[in-house]
């Protein structure tokens, strides 16, 4: 069977084909006729869409209204009742470019006897740094004072608060042990403290710490923290140091060389890890120890006006390591070198007192990093000490050592 369409009949096919498509459904409701604008409703559905997503995004606060933040109707927003405003976020596309080099902390100021200086030490008490009142918590004491500095007689002497250290505490340890602060330093506006037990670098703040950054021992591939020792701030880094020597056992056979590594970190907590064998052999080259004799570090700076490193080492020997006989092997040396370590000069400071070894220095400010006040700590047969001392950079004694405490302070910076 066939059919036969002929041309008119074909285009007015598709011309009605076309106008219903066009027209609007239509539905009978009752006796009334109800069309539906498609297009219409489409955009009224849209619309009402975007609203929703508004209101869910940027509606008010009070939709996280719930029993933890324990809220009524006279409530105001939650973030307006914290007693501290929220952190600005920081990334290092924002903030590179803005390290504040603040330094000391403190202006200093001007008086008959001199110009006064704010100063503060850290302990490091060891086993003893584990509380004895709070379970889980560790704790450093931190001792506030004054350097007063005369440029017209030399002079530098020194006062301590007559209140008691500042307790900070911590519930951050490794093997049961932390809080052994043996640096601090200002850096980026902001003062910091180091424990050489967990390798955590914490932010003082308000007689409180914060931790920052952890620095792991080694090439920071070791689950051990690094045992961190001396602070400076270079080129807008800090950099921390270990004890620069091979880590031994008792009889001095080399386990590792982990605290041969320095550590750089940037304001914005960027770690980077550097091997120092080269340098660190360079200095113990410089006063003729070399292995398995041995040159223990707990005090360095970079002077940016002098172009150069300053160490006063801790421990120096020409023997092999002995825990025993390791605490009565203090130095009086002062050690400086250029950036590449290729030029190491040697000056003596004072005499040797065998149990008298160097923890900590800094140049006193507004002296052209020409003048040093030391920190000097005891360690021998279980008791210990602190004793703080200044000289120039030629060696000359301008306060001898005045005993400071009968615990070991090991961080000493200008706050």
């Amino acid at each position: 069977m066939s059919y036969n369409i002929d041309d008119n009949e074909m285009i007015m096919s598709l011309r009605e084909w076309r106008s219903a498509v066009r027209t609007p459904t239509t539905f009978r409701v009752g006796n009334s006729t109800l069309r539906i604008q498609t297009k219409f409703v489409s955009m009224v559905a849209v619309i009402g869409l975007l609203i929703l997503c508004f209101f869910f995004i940027y509606g008010t606060p009070y939709r996280y209204k719930s029993s933890y933040h324990n809220m009524d109707d006279n409530d105001v927003p939650y973030h307006k009742r914290l007693k501290e405003p929220p952190v600005q976020n920081i990334t290092p596309s924002t903030s590179r470019g803005t390290y504040n080099s603040t330094y000391p902390l403190t202006p200093p100021v001007t008086t008959k006897v001199g110009i006064k200086y704010r100063i503060g030490i850290v302990s490091d008490m060891d086993h003893s740094s584990k509380s004895k009142t709070e379970d889980f918590t560790w704790i450093s004491y931190l001792l506030r004072g004054y350097v007063v500095w005369n440029p017209v007689s030399n002079s530098v002497n020194v006062f301590w608060d007559d209140t008691k250290p500042v307790i900070l505490k911590s519930s951050l340890g490794e093997s049961g042990r932390g809080m052994e602060l043996s640096e601090m330093i200002v850096f980026n506006g902001k003062l910091y403290a180091v424990d050489d037990r967990t390798g955590m670098l914490f932010e003082i703040d308000n007689n409180g710490v914060i931790p920052w950054v952890v620095l792991q021992d080694g090439n920071g591939r070791v689950a051990k923290g690094f045992k961190c020792e001396w602070a400076a701030v270079k080129q807008q880094k800090l950099y921390v140091g270990g004890l620069g020597k091979e880590w031994t056992n008792h009889e001095g056979d080399t386990l590792n060389l982990h605290p041969l590594w320095v550590k750089t970190i940037t304001a914005t907590g960027e770690v980077n890890h550097l091997n120092w064998h080269d340098n660190y052999l360079s200095l113990r080259s410089a006063i003729g120890i070399e292995f398995p004799g041995y040159m223990s570090h707990e005090a360095g700076v970079w002077s940016d006006v002098h172009n150069r490193w300053f160490f006063l080492p801790r421990r120096c020997s020409k023997e092999r390591y002995n825990p025993d006989l390791d605490e009565k092997r203090s130095c009086n040396v002062l050690l400086t070198a250029d950036e590449d370590f290729n030029n190491i000069k040697v000056t003596y400071v004072g005499e040797i007192t065998p149990t008298h070894g160097f923890s900590s220095f800094r140049f006193v400010p507004g002296t052209s990093d020409r003048i040093i006040v030391a920190l000097k700590s005891v360690e021998d047969a279980g008791l210990t000490a602190t004793y703080i001392m200044a000289f120039d950079i030629t060696g000359k004694i301008i306060l001898e050592e005045t005993k400071v405490a009968d615990f070991k302070y090991e961080g000493l910076e200008f706050i």
